[in-house]
């Protein structure tokens, strides 16, 4: 009879010999995450050393209307400015944080909670969101100035002469950039709903709530985090984007700030390619397209900060109410 272990007795499960295979795979899978870290630091170090020059406040809170040249004052490193890049950025930004995370979490919530994984129908839908996130980002772009502004924006105008709805326009823009980022918000909605307990859901139900009332004050509020998350994607994959708004909403030059959703918008994207691929003299204005992407980096991370401490401020609340 073989006499049992003694419960002191400490198990080492350590290879008795060298595990070359275990020590090849662990160092390229380092280097590999080097590899990244370094190419990353390479980008932001290349956009800082040539853009840190023209990067000032003159240039973040100045536009182009004040000098003599007009629109070409964009590839003059002495009176550019990037104040209205910066305010058509947000602006899309937040209308389409405002419209793709209510749909994404509605639609999130259907395929979850409601719909039958085994139906065709929800085989149907989850087959249009993955095929909706593979679709090349030009191709929301033509979209957007088919559906948007020729569909729907000149039904809105009803044949008017002067076309209201029907141009490109922040709403348009932020409409398509919606509709791109979409799969991003339901799939990590998703995932946040299926991590969430089941007997959280039964316990409320065994209470007398209805399952409204259940996906209302018990899965949503407990889900909270994982919805900010797809916000945050979403905020990332469209931040930066041009394609999507170059047919519905981007303008090459405006003198005056947009005043409302039908006005046409300057964005720090669109700019990048303008800087890059209109200047008369690339080599003086690469210090402003260096400050413009720069600026346009910052931008994009403010925003995710914004939204990454509000989802760490609606943890630290779960957990001291749980």
């Amino acid at each position: 009879m073989t006499p049992a272990p003694s419960p002191t007795a400490r198990l080492d499960f350590r290879p008795r010999g060298f595990d070359f295979a275990s020590f090849a795979f662990t160092g390229v899978t380092g280097l590999a995450t080097v590899f990244i870290l370094a190419v990353l630091a390479v980008i932001l170090a290349t956009v800082v050393w040539h853009g840190w020059g023209t990067f000032s406040w003159r240039f973040l809170t100045t536009g182009m209307t004040t000098a003599a040249g007009g629109a070409n004052d964009m590839f003059n490193a002495g009176e550019a400015g990037v104040l209205p890049m910066i305010i058509g950025t947000a602006l899309r930004v937040l209308v389409m944080t405002i419209v793709v995370v209510p749909v994404g979490v509605i639609t999130a919530v259907y395929l979850t909670e409601y719909a039958q994984s085994t139906a065709w129908t929800t085989r149907i839908i989850r087959g249009a969101v993955n095929n909706l996130a593979g679709v090349p980002s030009i191709v929301f772009g033509l979209f957007g100035l088919g559906f948007f502004i020729s569909f729907i924006g000149r039904g809105l105008d009803g044949g008017a002469p002067e076309p209201h709805w029907g141009k490109p326009a922040i709403l348009w823009a932020s409409l398509t950039l919606a509709v791109m980022t979409l799969p991003l918000v339901i799939v990590a909605t998703e995932e946040s709903l299926r991590a969430i307990a089941p007997g959280l859901r039964e316990a409320s139900l065994a209470l007398g709530a209805t399952k409204l009332e259940t996906i209302w004050k018990i899965v949503l509020p407990e889900a909270l985090p994982g919805i900010l998350t797809g916000g945050i994607l979403a905020v990332g994959r469209a931040g930066g984007e041009v394609a999507p708004i170059l047919f519905t909403g981007a303008a090459y030059y405006m003198r005056d700030l947009p005043h409302s959703l039908t006005d046409q918008f300057m964005d720090l994207g669109y700019h990048v390619f303008i800087l890059s691929t209109q200047s008369p003299d690339i080599e003086k204005t690469r210090p402003i397209l260096f400050a413009t992407v720069l600026a346009l980096l910052l931008l994009t991370l403010s925003l995710n900060l914004v939204a990454v401490l509000v989802r760490a401020r609606v943890r630290r609340r779960m957990r001291a109410n749980q």
